[in-house]
């Protein structure tokens, strides 16, 4: 899921937030956050959702299924 992670990162950046806002808009922890963008954790399904509204992206596009974000 490296795509995932570079993609949420990459998103992330372009707003200009940081991993903590991020963590607290998600209602986890900052360290689990930056798992997500570690590759080494992927969030779970309404996290997948809330992400993708949050950044007006499509899930295929955060999971890197797609390279369009509508």
């Amino acid at each position: 899921m490296i795509k995932f992670a570079e993609r949420l990162q990459e998103l992330r950046k372009e707003r200009s937030v940081t991993q903590q806002t991020m963590a607290d808009f998600l209602k986890i922890k900052l360290r689990s956050y930056q798992h997500y963008e570690g590759g080494d954790r992927r969030p779970d399904y309404e996290g997948l959702v809330a992400l993708a509204d949050y950044f007006d992206v499509t899930t295929d596009y955060l999971l890197g299924r797609s390279d369009s974000r509508s």
